[in-house]
């Protein structure tokens, strides 16, 4: 066919197609980098719609939708009745050309008068309405109710609304009605209304095109991307203005010499040209282009130039869509023809078809294209290999095209096959999807609100924390002193370990290692003198929950039990080693090797154990089994291992702090301050088991609901309050109590408590870490929720990630006031105007947590500004600091002994 020639360029392979989709996926990138934002050609214009409707949204509002020559007015009632259903009643009125081409004032007076009219017409005027202003023209947005008009498109020229907020215009523009009260929460693009719309009806759609007179996308973008916005948490829709795709040449080398004429006789040349290539408005216009040269060249009409062919605008979409109705064969082609009085003959009819086929063909080509770019992005920042989405779609060339909408499916099948995408037809326009973006924006408004009442109990500010260090400090004197020892709730226990490493220490030593689910053996080797060093063997055994809860005999025969497979294993059964043993429960000792056990704590049950010693039961276990002999030397908290284990590398260590599955702090007092201790010289070791701080209910003013329901579903009761509010063990347990919560307040999971949400223990502490990583994108976050059996929306996440965050916050502060507590009184007992200390540190909690040990350490340079507080993390903490505890005991004792 000789037309065939005119048409190769508009003919696009779909090589061609994915190079066109890779093109356009590397503007995206351009348009939402900072450095390369300003010189895009694709804006990437952040709307701040930054959730999709998730059917709980009710009430009524109104709708406002200015884009083309008819402007339209929507009342929408939502009903939250389970099926997502809504009422729209709806009145157009015409643009006048006038009002398009005239001034600001008389646009946006027009606009109020207009909605004036409608609310007397639907008798709303005594009440106080949300409402939705679509506005579908380039805007730039800083939030979702104000937008700056970059550009006139679609033929408005309304003079001085450029670079303006065109909200604040409408505001202006109602007040002249004392008669009409509404609220404008939204300014959307028409592309996110209808995203929105079509959101309503289906939850998986999160991308919105508009294929008609104008022609643009917008699609839920993950925050982390968008550096023009602050935060990176969440998604935002961002309208992409795909119509200036190759205004910076990306697409010259597909321009055909039609586009380029079509181009120059345009009101803006050198702009949308991408829109010039795919939408309505153009589309005829190009045909008649196309028709003009082969006419021109003879090819058609006999070469006779009508004034049809010669009349800019002549043939327009409506043309070619009648056109293109093959099953009416050519009788629509020769009678639109024959009106433009061009009298065609058969042949000119099937190459005029033809023509017409190709150049809307190439449209719906050159959209898939593009649209296969949106959705890749958003498969990868899925992380997907496999992706279910719906496109929300409007626009005369796809609702009324009798082939665009086919052409356009079957595109974007071929170019995204990992993508099953649904296009689904927008009810009510954009101008019902400014009323859904308003609805979204007063539900999350609401959520907003009632998510900061139930987060703000967790809340300390700087007040609350001095006070809660000067409490601790109170607690902690009351411990030291004899007369209300025995009252006090941070019980202060001398441990009789009376001195740090020197680095004269060595030996061979054996550690024991008990303080939770998994119980440690070690054999610990120490050099002395100038290549001083620790070298340590251990092995790892669990402690079933039935041997935990059993009894105390089966606990200890189960320890030896162990202690003899790990003594065979290195083959020094035979051996008579000094042993020291990490036991981190609350133990009163009346000397280094004697621990009576106080009460258990972190989940251990075994009974015939508490107000028993430690030591004696371990020796009598080693007995029973009959098999060897160890000479126990010190039995030891975890937390005084840790402080002994860094004070090996730092002499400056003289605190050591736990915080993990339980928490607790010890530091090396001065003996004279211990009254419950015989002599006044030199310094002990103190185990402050601040865990049970509170316990006499000096802190219940700050602790919530939640951590009630914590306190009494444990297995103690009112005991050991401080530990229940910062510890590793608790912190998941406070996060469950608050997710139930909020989503009995359907502020979560749709109002619908999972069963695996009602499983106590099932939100550990490890998932909090995991949430709370820095830039985890959502869908990460969505996974953990979803090895938990909870389905979750992108919304959900994000407050999830808020509650762990308030939750783990919260513990930091808290153990950084205890902190800070026992630093000042380091400093005060050493009489110095500023003290330079190390605390040793250690735990889960304080070494896996992404923000937990900074937010610890921030709380203690602010709580004790005179203080210069180092913190050293813990390498083998308390099995090796058992050791040490041992060898510096061996070594004061011979000292002693000399």
């Amino acid at each position: 066919m000789a037309v065939d020639r005119y048409l190769y360029q508009l003919r696009l392979s779909d090589d061609v197609l994915l190079d066109v989709t890779a093109r356009f996926q590397a503007e995206m990138g351009k348009g939402l980098a900072r450095d390369t934002s300003p010189t895009a050609a694709v804006k990437m214009l952040p709307s701040f719609v930054r959730s999709l409707p998730d059917g709980s949204e009710k009430g009524d509002f109104l709708a406002l939708d200015l884009g083309g020559s008819q402007f339209h007015i929507h009342w929408v009632k939502e009903f939250d009745d389970g099926k997502q259903s809504s009422q729209l009643e709806s009145k157009s009125y015409p643009t006048p050309k006038e009002v398009m081409q005239g001034n600001g004032a008389e646009l946006f007076d027009y606009i109020a008068d207009c909605l004036s009219d409608f609310m007397e017409t639907k008798n709303l005027k005594h009440k106080k309405l949300p409402l939705g202003f679509t506005f579908s023209f380039p805007c730039k947005q800083t939030k979702l109710e104000e937008g700056v008009l970059l550009a006139w498109t679609k033929h408005f020229r309304v003079r001085g609304v450029q670079d303006t907020d065109v909200v604040s215009s409408l505001h202006r523009a109602l007040q002249k009605h004392q008669d009409i009260d509404v609220d404008v929460l939204a300014l959307v693009n028409d592309t996110v209304g209808t995203m929105m719309t079509c959101g309503y009806d289906d939850q998986r759609c999160e991308v919105g095109l508009i294929i008609g007179t104008g022609t643009n996308a917008c699609y839920m973008e993950e925050m982390r991307h968008i550096d023009l916005v602050e935060g990176d948490e969440g998604r935002m829709c961002i309208n992409t203005e795909w119509g200036a795709f190759g205004d910076d040449g990306a697409l010259d080398d597909l321009r055909t010499e039609f586009d380029r004429e079509l181009d120059l006789g345009s009101l803006n040349p050198g702009k949308q040209l991408f829109e010039k290539m795919i939408s309505s408005l153009y589309l005829g216009e190009l045909v008649r282009l196309i028709l003009l040269k082969m006419t021109k060249e003879g090819l058609l009409f006999n070469g006779k130039v009508s004034t049809a062919l010669l009349t800019k605008g002549k043939i327009e979409m409506k043309h070619v869509s009648a056109m293109e109705k093959y099953k009416e064969g050519l009788s629509n082609t020769k009678e639109i023809l024959t009106e433009l009085k061009l009298f065609p003959s058969e042949e000119d009819c099937v190459a005029v078809q033809h023509v017409c086929a190709v150049v809307s063909s190439r449209s719906a080509k050159l959209c898939a294209a593009a649209l296969a770019a949106i959705l890749t992005r958003l498969r990868e920042n899925k992380q997907l290999l496999r992706m279910r989405t719906t496109v929300g779609i409007d626009g005369g060339l796809y609702k009324t095209h009798p082939k665009f909408a086919g052409r356009l499916h079957r595109a974007v099948g071929r170019l995204v096959p990992a993508c099953e995408v649904r296009f689904l037809r927008s009810r009510g326009g954009s101008g019902r999807g400014a009323a859904v973006v308003a609805a979204v924006a007063r539900r999350l408004a609401a959520q907003r609100r009632r998510l900061h009442t139930a987060l703000a109990a967790l809340l300390l500010p700087p007040a609350i924390l001095w006070e809660l260090r000067d409490k601790m400090r109170a607690e902690l004197e009351h411990g030291l002193k004899r007369e209300t020892q025995a009252q006090a709730t941070v019980k202060m226990l001398p441990t009789f370990v009376r001195g740090t490493p020197d680095g004269t220490e060595k030996g061979k030593f054996l550690a024991l290692d008990l303080g939770g689910t998994n119980f440690r053996v070690l054999l610990v080797k120490i050099k002395s003198g100038r290549r001083r060093s620790v070298q340590m063997y251990n092995k790892i055994f669990a402690i079933p929950l039935e041997i935990m809860q059993g009894t105390g005999e089966e606990l200890f025969d189960h320890i030896v039990q162990c202690l003899a497979d790990f003594l065979e294993y290195m083959g020094i059964k035979g051996a008579r080693l000094p042993l020291g043993f990490t036991f981190s429960f609350p133990c009163r000792q009346a000397s280094i090797d004697k621990g009576t056990l106080v009460g258990w704590t972190k989940g251990f049950k075994a009974t015939d154990c508490e107000g028993e010693d430690v030591v004696d039961m371990l020796r009598e276990a080693i007995r029973r089994r009959n098999e060897f002999d160890l000479d126990i030397v010190a039995v030891v908290n975890d937390t005084v291992g840790t402080m002994m284990t860094c004070g090996y590398e730092d002499p400056n260590c003289e605190i050591g702090l736990i915080a993990g599955t339980g928490t607790n702090v010890c530091y090396m007092e001065d003996m004279k301050n211990i009254e419950i201790v015989e002599g006044n010289e030199g310094k002990m070791c103190i185990n402050t088991e601040w865990g049970a701080f509170g316990d006499n209910g000096c802190i219940d003013y700050i602790r919530t609901k939640y951590d009630r329901e914590v306190d009494e579903g444990s297995l103690n009761p009112g005991k050991q309050r401080y530990e229940k509010m910062t510890s590793g063990m608790y912190l998941g347990e406070i996060v469950r109590q608050i997710l139930i919560d909020l989503t009995k307040q359907g502020l979560l999971f749709r109002g619908h408590i999972s069963e695996s949400l009602r499983k106590k223990g099932i939100f550990e502490t490890k998932f909090l870490s995991q949430i709370e990583r820095d830039r985890l994108a959502l869908p990460q976050v969505r996974h953990v929720l979803r090895q938990l059996g909870l389905d979750s929306t992108c919304e959900d996440s994000i407050i999830v990630k808020e509650v762990c965050a308030a939750v783990s916050t919260r513990a930091a502060r808290l153990c950084g006031a205890g902190l800070a507590a026992v630093v000042e009184k380091k400093r005060e007992n050493q009489g110095v105007e500023r003290l330079q200390i190390t605390v040793g540190a250690d735990g889960t909690l304080y070494k896996l947590h992404p923000h937990f040990s900074r937010i610890l350490q921030e709380t203690v340079k602010e709580l004790a500004p005179q203080c210069d507080v180092s913190f050293m993390l813990s390498e083998d903490g308390s099995g090796k600091g058992a050791a040490l505890i041992t060898a510096v005991a061996k070594r004061l004792h011979n000292v002693g002994q000399k």
